[in-house]
């Protein structure tokens, strides 16, 4: 029935049609519960080794348009991708356009302009998506691989199970190109070590250096071992993927081009149980969105599966050491010539004329420095030259008056002058400290004791860190995610292969889900924060873009609340965040909400992808969580605890872990039953407003089931796929395609 006409329907029409839904409502949410009662008294879900192999329809002709391993697929899906997603922004265009200039209720303005903010993301958010789309690339068929590579298979490993990593190494030494495997164990087990050294691999642990010093989880791991090994390309896994024999010869060939700095592989799991109701799988990522990233050359590292050129991750680790180095150097220069200033200005006419003339001197140095660092002079030369002036001017004064010049300067910062023997932490040396060293009023013999404490705090071999070069970034918990930027922005290229060469395990909890996820969403802010692709230098605007959008779509958790909270507002409490549900309403709507449907539809076509959508809501608390954790570690200095994820089943209850997704589905219940309740009841005249609001109510319902299917279900895996038998080995390497065959 046309919208126009349901808007001016009677009160006493609404009545049968409220009774109606609430029946059937009532009754869908019985049906619901039996059903989940059921699953978790039945004890859980098995994981069926056919699972791994399902390959959905493929005929008829929306399969022929959209599908790219059609013989015109790539061609059809492009054109008809790019249609979308024109039409798709153009209406987006439209409606928000609507929204911010005919549809506020100021009479409930506070979540009229939620709402609208909240529209105002997702609209950002479309622009973002529609763009990295835009150049969606189709690899067909590998190029030749490169013989006489010498490559080395690094095997990454914490805690996991020793059985576990014992069947990645056979299929790490079972791999056809030659190389060498090396098991790079963070545990420093011993029966690790001889279970690697008996399936034929080498074995890594970190050397003594790192003792005492911070250990950067499995970016510091890597780097480590990149000093320990020299192969020119790496394979890079996690303790639970199982390399494909071909992983190598697929995937080196694109190296021919002396640009290319890795080759990532999807990631797949071959222990995820019909439904996927823990939305382990990544189709939708594993696929059009790193196919799109790939035509931006903005392909994403994921840190496993991937292969790499040890050159470039060198290339970039030398760099930003320099970078750093300079940094440190800079402050330092800083903050030389405020303690100087100060000396000079409190000083007056009193002082010694050799402190004076040194004090001079120091200053005239400083400013001959930064000097020559601005004509590109080697920060090495200028810090050697620096240093030996500062000591040829201070060491003979301080000499003299050594007993309050080291007070004084154990007092830094922290004016504690029983700590004689404090030196300067680089790590500490930032404009805070610039700023504080300059609040203070120093006395000449301070001021020289003091500068030449902060030159010699600049060490070259970095002292804070286990090794100066470190080719993982170690900004973020996400190493992988920083490292790709830094690649980038050098100038290197990244390459996704559509094909799945290597299984691995999921995990088997919600528990473990949400510690993943946590800590993707948290590196990713983190690398927001600390390494801003929108100001970062070296980066193409697509590549900023591409980056921006992956951050962006971790907002999203501030969203969905207000997604969540505007239809029981309005059905429990009348709040109307716009100003009627008329017909001019759905007409700016219901277009670009087909339209949009229609466009994912498409991107996915073929591919489970409603599970990542559910998630994408249903965790909103963590991504709110993640964005709030990770600006308190940069700006606050709040440590993150990270945790390896767990590969088998966690104990104990994850109810308490999803309380606030609990209390968000009784509430929309309630909304529901109240407004249906009204127009069962006659005391509601307005029907369109009501079944507006319920209808929405019902789809955030649907959304968030998710969560309560992963309480009610548990996975139980067959010991053939439980313990990593041949026979899945097989099936997950031969087989396991995402969507079914190549990309």
């Amino acid at each position: 029935m046309p919208v126009i006409s349901l808007i001016t329907w009677s009160h006493s029409t609404w009545q049968p049609v409220g009774i109606g839904l609430l029946t059937l409502f009532l009754a869908g949410l019985l049906i619901y519960a039996l059903s989940r009662w059921r699953w978790r008294l039945a004890g859980g879900t098995t994981v069926e080794a056919q699972s791994i192999t399902g390959v959905p329809s493929r005929n008829g002709l929306a399969a022929r348009i959209v599908m790219e391993d059609s013989p015109d697929g790539p061609v059809l899906r492009k054109h008809l991708l790019r249609a979308l997603i024109v039409a798709n922004l153009a209406l987006a265009s439209y409606y928000i356009s609507w929204r911010y200039l005919f549809s506020i209720n100021w009479d409930y303005w506070p979540m009229s302009l939620a709402l609208l903010a909240a529209e105002t993301y997702s609209f950002i958010s479309i622009w973002l998506f529609g763009f990295m789309l835009w150049r969606l690339k189709v690899r067909r068929n590998p190029p030749p691989s490169m013989p006489g590579a010498a490559v080395d298979v690094f095997i990454t490993r914490y805690n996991e199970p020793v059985e576990l990593v014992r069947e990645t190494v056979r299929a790490a030494v079972a791999i056809q190109y030659p190389h060498n495997t090396y098991v790079l164990d963070d545990g420093n087990s011993r029966e690790m070590e001889e279970a690697a050294l008996a399936e034929g691999a080498k074995y890594i642990v970190r050397p003594d250096d790192w003792a005492g010093h911070e250990r950067h989880a499995k970016a510091g791991n890597v780097n480590s071992a990149l000093f320990q090994t020299q192969g020119e390309f790496i394979l890079i896994l996690d303790a639970d993927q199982l390399a494909a024999p071909e992983i190598l010869d697929e995937t080196l060939g694109y190296f021919a081009d002396p640009k290319v700095a890795l080759v990532q592989t999807p990631q797949w799991f071959y222990n995820v149980p019909k439904g996927d109701y823990l939305g382990s799988q990544a189709p939708l990522f594993y696929g059009p969105i790193q196919q799109a990233k790939d035509g931006w050359n903005a392909a994403f590292f994921c840190g496993t599966n991937a292969v790499l050129r040890r050159e470039a991750f060198m290339e970039i680790g030398i760099r930003y050491y320099a970078r750093d180095l300079l940094r440190r150097l800079n402050v330092a220069l800083d903050a030389g010539n405020s303690i100087v200033a100060s000396a000079e200005r409190h000083s007056g006419t009193a002082t010694d004329p050799e402190v004076q003339e040194a004090l001079r001197g120091l200053r005239a140095s400083l400013g001959q420095a930064r000097s020559r660092l601005s004509g590109g002079a080697s920060a090495q030369e200028v810090t050697w030259e620096l240093q030996r002036t500062a000591e040829m001017l201070a060491k003979p004064i301080i000499e003299r008056e050594l007993t309050g010049a080291r007070a004084e300067l154990s007092s830094i910062l922290t004016d504690d002058d029983e700590n004689v023997n404090q030196s300067f932490d680089p790590i500490q040396m930032d404009s805070e400290t610039v700023r504080v060293l300059a609040s203070r009023e120093w006395s000449p013999l301070g001021a020289l004791g003091s500068v030449r404490g902060l030159l010699q705090s600049i060490d070259l071999d970095v002292w804070q860190e286990a090794q100066p070069v470190m080719p993982m970034a170690t900004i973020s918990v996400t190493e992988d995610f920083a490292t790709n930027m830094r690649l980038h922005a050098a100038g290197w290229r990244s390459i996704f292969h559509h094909k799945v060469l290597a299984s691995g395990l999921a995990p088997e909890d919600l528990r473990s889900v949400i510690g993943q996820r946590l800590r993707w969403a948290q590196g990713t802010i983190q690398v927001l924060l600390r390494q801003n692709p929108l100001t970062m230098g070296g980066l193409t605007v697509a590549q900023r873009l591409s980056y921006f959008e992956t951050m962006w779509s971790y907002m999203y958790g501030f969203a969905a609340v207000i997604y969540l909270a505007a239809g029981p507002l309005f059905l429990i409490f009348g709040v109307l965040p716009v100003r009627a549900y008329s017909s001019d309403f759905f007409i700016h709507l219901l277009p670009y909400l087909a339209v949009n449907q229609l466009f994912f539809a498409v991107v996915g076509w073929g591919m489970p992808t409603w599970r990542g959508q559910q998630y994408s809501l249903a965790l909103f608390p963590t991504w709110i969580m993640a964005v709030v954790s990770a600006v308190k570690n940069v700006f606050l200095g709040t440590r993150l605890n990270f945790a390896v994820t767990s590969k088998t089943r966690m104990a104990g209850s994850d109810v308490r872990l999803v309380w606030p997704q609990l209390a968000v589905i009784l509430v929309l219940i309630i909304g529901a039953l109240i407004g249906l309740g009204r127009l069962a009841f006659g005391t509601s005249q307005d029907g369109v407003a009501i079944l507006t609001n319920v209808g929405w109510t019902c789809y955030n319902l649907a959304m968030l089931s998710v969560i309560v299917d992963a309480l009610a279900r548990r996975s139980r895996v067959p010991a053939g796929l439980s313990h990593l038998g041949t026979a899945t080995l097989e099936v997950a390497q031969a087989t396991a395609r995402i969507g079914g065959g190549r990309r």
